[in-house]
């Protein structure tokens, strides 16, 4: 009896071992890498690198691997291999060099879940991904996209905006401090949604202001560790609490408050004389047949809708954000660019993009915002259409690559002081504005941002107009953070300041 229970003991753990040493004899089998693979750290079986990342600043643990590996390398992340490209020259010839080989992305389960396959603006992929892209650029140009009324849209909304300001800033007759966050994503959301949903909203309006808190949740949920864990171990993490599941209520209440403006619209609409972007949508699904590819459909609208909203929100918002606490840390900064839009503009006008030309300094320091706030760390994932190589590294088809932004924007080959928050970076000898190769802040290639006109627009007015108006500084006794909180895209630590009227 004893030794039957023995041999049973036996035979179960020689069946353990047996599986264990299958499981791992396989892993090794379907994770080998061909010649001249970009090399890569240790792994473990199964699981991979995952536990490897900075979870706080996986941007930086990623450039350091990168200068450790000339700047291409790859991680296993979970059941999937990433090839990570770091450095100006390295990531061009990604982006640009080879952009058509790379211009798709790799299945998604984060985005899956979402939208439930290939849909949106910026996770669909081939002829739909390209049609979709053009019909946006173009719509958005038919409701002001780089043109005089857009630009008066913005200084009108600005003016909004700077009441909302000076009401913040006086409480029962003392000079409070403020948060600028809200704010500036209304101001911001405002001009992206007169051309989407043909309309502004208040910013006392309390649901609104709800969707862009679940905005830049998610947004950060997405690319925090729980975003990454998701991403690499989809079949467990959708069964296991924890705060992704807050990301996706978030985009599912999101989804909700477009899908009731889009039923609103339909209800309204007038196909000979379209207000926005969503009844130009509906009248090119009523002009399509049903069998058709390109995504003009019930199951696309609200994706495409959703992702300009967005994307029309939160990365100019935090941009400006940045630019409050880089302006403040820096007064003599903030003093000389009050002097230009003084001289230039003056009191008197609006301010307009005619201007930029005449302020060099100005431009230099709204550039110099956006590559030392290192506001999207991380471009958005690749996938190789066909067998190819990158430096001296061989990349297959289907292979996944993720180019690092931050290891462009801090590129030590490219700039002069890349730690330090230097206007003179797009200044020459006599003061004149230079544009600079490896000034990447909106990607570059077949991808590049597509809100990227919009954004420099709102970016140059918004920023003149709140800093000819107000001298900013930082509350009583409070010490800007430098540093950032990292997802998608990295966002200042909550602050506080205070605007005095100049």
């Amino acid at each position: 009896m004893a030794l039957t229970a023995i041999l049973e003991i036996l035979d179960f753990k020689g069946l353990l071992l047996f599986v264990v040493a299958f499981l791992l004899v396989a892993d090794y089998v379907k994770n080998r890498n061909p010649l001249n693979y970009p090399p890569s750290p240790f792994s473990l079986p199964l699981l991979g690198n995952v536990f490897n990342l900075d979870s706080k600043e996986p941007h930086i643990y990623l450039t350091k691997l990168g200068h450790a590996y000339n700047n291409i390398f790859s991680l296993r992340l979970g059941r999937d291999k990433v090839v990570f490209i770091t450095g100006y020259k390295l990531v061009k010839e990604a982006l640009v060099t080879q952009a058509e080989n790379f211009v798709d992305r790799p299945y998604s389960p984060v985005q899956s879940r979402v939208y439930s396959g290939n849909a949106g603006l910026f996770f669909s992929n081939g002829e739909m991904w390209k049609k979709q892209r053009r019909f946006a650029l173009s719509t958005l140009r038919n409701f002001g996209l780089g043109k005089k009324t857009m630009e008066l849209a913005i200084c009108e909304e600005s003016r909004f905006l700077l009441d909302e300001i000076d009401k913040q800033k006086v409480t029962q007759y003392l000079v409070s401090a403020f948060d600028p966050t809200i704010l500036f994503n209304n101001a911001v959301s405002n001009i992206i949604c007169q051309m989407v949903f043909g309309q502004r909203f208040d910013y006392a309006d309390h649901q609104f202001r709800t969707m862009l808190k679940y905005i830049s949740k998610s947004i950060q949920l997405e690319g925090s560790i729980w975003g990454q864990l998701y991403e690499a171990f989809p079949a467990i993490m959708k069964h296991l609490p924890g705060a992704h599941n807050d990301m996706f209520s978030n985009y599912k209440l999101l989804q909700a408050f477009v899908k009731e403006v889009v039923v609103k619209h339909k209800a309204e609409l007038d196909p000979s004389e379209p207000r926005d972007y969503i009844d130009s949508f509906l009248i090119e699904m009523m002009q399509k047949p049903h069998e058709t590819t390109d995504g003009f459909d019930e199951e696309n609208i609200v994706p495409c809708v959703l992702d300009l909203f967005l994307a029309g929100t939160e990365t100019t918002s935090t941009t400006l954000c940045w630019g409050l606490i880089y302006l403040i840390t820096y007064p003599e900064v903030q003093e000389k660019v009050q002097e230009e839009i003084d001289r230039v503009i003056g009191r008197s006008r609006e301010p307009s993009i005619s201007d930029k030309v005449n302020m060099p300094y100005t431009e230099a320091v709204i550039h110099e915002m956006l590559r030392f706030g290192d506001i999207v760390p991380m471009n958005g994932l690749r996938v190789a259409d066909k067998d190819t190589s990158i430096g001296e590294c061989f990349i297959p088809k289907g292979t996944a690559i993720l180019p690092i932004l931050h290891s462009v924007l801090f590129d030590e080959n490219e700039w002069e002081t890349p730690y330090k928050f230097n206007p003179g970076h797009f200044l020459d000898k006599e003061g004149k504005f230079v544009r600079r190769d490896a000034f990447m802040a909106f990607s570059a290639g077949k991808r590049v941002c597509l809100g990227e006109q919009l954004a420099r627009m709102e970016l140059f007015l918004f920023f003149v107009i709140l800093f000819r108006k107000f001298r900013f500084s930082a509350a009583e006794g409070e010490k800007l953070n430098l540093d950032g909180v990292i997802g998608v895209t990295r966002t200042p630590h909550p602050f506080k300041i205070h605007a005095t009227t100049r």
